[in-house]
């Protein structure tokens, strides 16, 4: 049937049907345009460009400001440094006078301590030399009431038992020394000769007779007869300082590294051995030296 021959109401019907290709779904949304917005006027551009302006002129201000301080800072920091610098150089200055007063001073102690040394050892040889005639008696009983007679028949007595040739006017002085009332020591007895002849020769017959008599000396051989099997020891009188040396020598030969040990003329010598060299003390720091010898 020909599509002219449909009624008007099939027409109007298909009419009322949607045009598929020229009417859109309805699943699709249209968008809605923004309403274009209203131009900047000029006089509020103008506002915002002041506001700006103004904006980083007071930034500007407080950065120059800022600046200034830091400035100023550094300035006195500078300063300090200056004066530190300054101080420090003063320091370093004095501290070099110092160096060269204390090296001046090291120099003047380390001579005056030469001389101080060359002064003791001259003091030294003098109270050698003052008592290169006098001997000490040790160990000596002590008499009660005793005077200077006693010592004197002491050491008469004491030249005829070792049979040397001696008389009361050969004995300039005789004395016992003081010790303190506590000192359960007894003091010994100093005597000076007439000659230091005699005063070796006294020695040197004391020496023999000891090495020939068992018992040795004895006070019974002072003519006491107090304690009369008291050990008693004869020596050369020595200075506090020759004493000393003596005393420290004698450890050379209980460590038996040393054979021999003596005094001559107020000096103190050490020996090895028979056939070794003999050897003069003159200090605590040679004595020292020896007993660390292997």
């Amino acid at each position: 049937m020909d599509s002219s021959e449909l009624n008007p109401q099939n027409q109007i019907e298909l009419s009322d049907q949607p045009d598929e290709q020229h009417t859109p779904p309805n699943y699709v949304s249209l968008r809605n345009k923004r309403p274009r917005e209203t131009e900047t006027s000029p006089s509020e551009f103008t506002r915002f460009k002041e506001e700006i302006k103004e904006l980083i002129s007071t930034l500007m201000r407080n950065q120059s400001q800022k600046i200034e301080e830091i400035t100023d800072s550094l300035k006195e920091i500078k300063h300090t440094n200056s004066n530190i610098e300054t101080s420090i150089s003063l320091l370093t200055s004095q501290n070099e006078d110092f160096c060269r007063k204390i090296e001046a001073l090291e120099q003047q102690a380390k001579r005056d301590m030469e001389y101080i040394s060359i002064l003791e050892e001259r003091i030294e040889d003098l109270q050698r030399s003052s008592r290169k005639s006098s001997i000490e008696l040790k160990n000596v009983p002590r008499k009660q009431n005793e005077c200077r007679s006693d010592l004197m028949n002491m050491i008469t007595n004491l030249a005829k038992t070792v049979k040397v040739d001696m008389c009361s006017r050969d004995i300039k002085d005789i004395f016992r020394l003081k010790t303190r009332k506590e000192s359960e020591k007894t003091p010994p007895i100093i005597i000076e000769l007439s000659s230091t002849l005699i005063k070796t020769d006294l020695l040197k017959k004391t020496k023999e007779f000891n090495s020939k008599n068992k018992t040795k000396l004895q006070a019974k051989h002072l003519g006491l007869t107090i304690k009369e099997d008291t050990p008693v020891f004869i020596s050369e009188l020595l200075t506090a300082k020759g004493a000393r040396l003596h005393f420290l020598s004698r450890d050379l030969v209980k460590s038996k590294k040393y054979k021999y040990c003596w005094t001559s003329f107020g000096k103190v010598f050490v020996r090895k051995d028979d056939n070794s060299k003999i050897i003069l003390i003159q200090s605590e720091s040679q004595i020292h030296d020896l007993l660390q010898e292997r």
